[in-house]
């Protein structure tokens, strides 16, 4: 199993970061997302934006609202690779290769 590097990258923006968080608790809209962080709904958006272009995000339209909800599939996938690399450099400890 390879790293996803891009969705390292998304997710390496603290705002970013954040906004997952967030969504880990349940669906949120735009402006509950703008309340909990501070930042402007433009920023907001356009983070929502990135995450929904990597995957870890999906909208749901609602009335005049748009929610938005984490993918959880996509996170354990990551999770998943992380854990993978660890349990190999935990069982190479011992390994030097050669010069």
């Amino acid at each position: 199993m390879t790293i996803d590097t891009e969705l390292l990258r998304v997710l390496a923006d603290p705002l970013r970061a954040r906004i997952v968080e967030l969504l880990a608790g349940g669906a949120l809209c735009t402006c509950h997302l703008v309340e909990e962080t501070g930042a402007k709904q433009a920023n907001v958006s356009n983070h929502l934006k990135l995450l929904r272009d990597a995957g870890l995000v999906r909208a749901e339209p609602c009335g005049r609202f748009t929610y938005y909800r984490l993918c959880p599939e996509v996170v354990e996938r990551a999770s998943s690779s992380l854990a993978d690399l660890a349990a190999r450099a935990r069982a190479n400890t011992a390994t030097r290769r050669p010069c």
